[in-house]
């Protein structure tokens, strides 16, 4: 693993970024989409060898504090609609997270209602800390696959519409996947790279025997 990955993924608060393509507008100003979806794996990060892929689990918001989400652009600025006053409600469901916000409430919310209406703004991100994840270890002789599960997300922060689309690895490993997976992760990799050395060693001894 990089060091400018690593770094990356050392920011704090993690994000991931989703597709609006599928996002409903109402004639009050109301939108409903989907934050996330459940066991849709997507690439965290790749590099040549070996490949991060995540996904979130169905019951990862059974426990997750939601106590005040807020709707926001790129995670930043004016909020335009919160559970706090019931303008932002979230519904976890058999696809997803489910969002649905009322827009209406501020001159800015209605600017950004008519952006996603018109399809200028067409993807959405969630920030949020993981409290529990599962890791499963793949692989075959030209590359390591990692899936790590999102079981239990910690808090959510809050649901963003976004300017920039997701892009794999860059986009979606701009995210920290702290509480020591990375640490993890690159000892997972260690293994299974000298795992690798061995099975080769193994290879050109039984060949020099014959």
């Amino acid at each position: 693993m990089s060091k400018t990955i690593e770094d990356k993924l050392n920011e704090g608060r993690q994000y991931r970024k989703i597709d609006l393509a599928n996002l409903s507008v109402g004639d009050e100003m109301v939108v409903e989409g989907y934050a996330t979806t459940f066991n849709e794996p997507y690439v965290l990060w790749r590099e040549k060898d070996y490949e991060v892929q995540e996904q979130v689990d169905s019951h990862a918001f059974d426990n997750a504090d939601m106590s005040d989400v807020i709707m926001q652009y790129d995670h930043q600025g004016r909020v335009f609609a919160r559970t706090s006053n019931s303008t932002l409600e979230l519904t976890p469901d058999e696809k997803g997270l489910k969002i649905r916000a009322n827009l209406g409430g501020t001159e800015m919310g209605r600017q950004l209602y008519e952006e996603i209406k018109g399809g200028y703004t067409t993807k959405m991100s969630f920030g949020f800390t993981v409290s529990s994840d599962e890791r499963l270890v793949q692989e075959d002789e030209n590359k390591t696959t990692i899936l790590r599960t999102i079981t239990g997300i910690g808090k959510l922060y809050d649901v963003s519409a976004v300017s920039l689309p997701a892009n794999d690895a860059t986009e979606i490993s701009a995210r920290n996947i702290g509480e020591g997976v990375i640490a993890e992760v690159a000892e997972e990799l260690r293994i299974a790279e000298e795992r690798k050395r061995r099975i080769q060693k193994i290879k050109i001894l039984t060949e020099l025997s014959k």
